[in-house]
């Protein structure tokens, strides 16, 4: 009676998982990473950080280097890169903007890593960049959804990204996998795509276009769709207020800084209980879930590893592929989110990569197959 049980239990995981994923094309690859971050996610969490290997304290373009990598022996597992740059410059930016991410997103892949792709999106429709600034920035969902004055262009932007999706292809003729989450934090202000500057009904219809767009007019398939707000949310309903479905979201997330020691302030109990929200709900609607972005800048907690950011994913029985802390600026003194050699949390970040629980690169054994 045990067996049976067990061969149900994994018939159900597989059935669950198969009908979990939004693109019925993706590639081999992508179904694979999907379904393995899935079984991982289970009894693991897998480490990442934000342009890992572009930058870090200190240093530029060093190959095969990164602070995690320098402080543990290994790079991260998930490497988070940035689509910012394949929209609002000139086209020789672009054009190198795309050659340095493709050759990032290769050789992560051909390591056995996985690439997370963010993006700080330039307002397509006036200045500002990604941020809101008020008197330049225009609330530009409404413009670029379809019918919207700008589709146009914005379809063209989309163009250029799966030119880039279709293009990082390894030695072995394969397609890399990426985890895509536009639109990030949109429960905040900040961004111009945030809830002060965008309707429910467009920010929604923006998405399903997105995705619909390079799914099925632009043939990208090794996409995972990733939706993530901020922690702006206390229940589910709240965090669901501007989901656009499950049939256009692979992977749901929450950024949070805010209740893991930025500016001090600590509310690790209001931060679980986010989490949990997340994780249950990927649970019950057969998705992916993730702590898709967090950290403490400086990080001048020297146990912050250990005590603050493991004992939370441990906490509960979650079900969290991964957890991405942000960059390690290669000027700023203080702006860093992952230790380098000789920073205060070091010896701690050791033993947090020493844990069964995290999985490092070097953890990450046929993730694609």
């Amino acid at each position: 009676m045990k067996n049976f049980a067990n061969y149900l239990a994994v018939f159900l995981l597989s059935f669950h998982i198969s009908v979990g994923q939004i693109d019925k094309k993706a590639t081999r690859e992508t179904q694979a990473l999907y379904k393995n971050l899935m079984l991982l996610s289970k009894n693991h969490i897998v480490f990442g950080h934000q342009h890992a290997t572009e930058y870090g304290h200190g240093w530029s373009g060093d190959e095969e280097r990164s602070d995690v990598k320098s402080v543990t022996g290994s790079h991260p597992g998930i490497i988070g890169i940035d689509f910012s740059g394949l929209s609002g410059r000139p086209d020789a930016d672009i054009v190198r903007t795309a050659e340095a991410l493709r050759k990032n997103v290769v050789d992560t892949y051909n390591r056995g890593g996985i690439t997370t792709v963010a993006w700080h999106f330039s307002n397509p429709a006036s200045g500002g960049g990604f941020y809101w600034k008020d008197s330049v920035s225009t609330a530009s969902m409404a413009l670029i959804k379809p019918g919207g004055s700008h589709h146009e262009n914005y379809k063209q932007i989309l163009k250029t990204v799966a030119d880039f999706a279709n293009s990082v292809k390894a030695n072995d003729g394969t397609l890399a996998p990426m985890i895509f989450r536009p639109y990030h934090e949109f429960d905040g202000d900040w961004f111009w795509w945030g809830k002060g500057h965008t309707s429910r009904e467009d920010f929604i219809a923006v998405w399903r276009f997105t995705v619909s767009y390079l799914r099925d007019s632009l043939n990208v398939h090794n996409f995972i769709y990733a939706f993530s707000p901020d922690n702006k949310f206390n229940s589910e309903a709240e965090f669901l207020e501007r989901y656009p479905g499950n049939e256009w979201v692979d992977m749901v997330g929450m950024d949070n800084y805010g209740d893991f020691g930025r500016d001090g302030k600590y509310n690790l109990a209001a931060g679980l209980k986010k989490l949990k929200i997340v994780s249950d709900y990927a649970i019950k609607a057969g998705k992916l879930a993730a702590f898709t972005e967090t950290g403490l800048e400086s990080i001048p907690n020297p146990t912050w590893w250990t005590e603050t950011l493991l004992k939370t994913l441990k906490a509960e029985k979650m079900s969290l592929a991964y957890v991405l802390v942000w960059r390690n600026d290669a000027k700023s003194p203080t702006h860093f989110y992952a230790p380098f050699p000789g920073q205060v949390s070091a010896d701690d970040f050791v033993k947090f990569y020493n844990d069964p629980y995290t999985l490092f690169e070097k953890d990450l054994k046929d993730i694609y197959k």
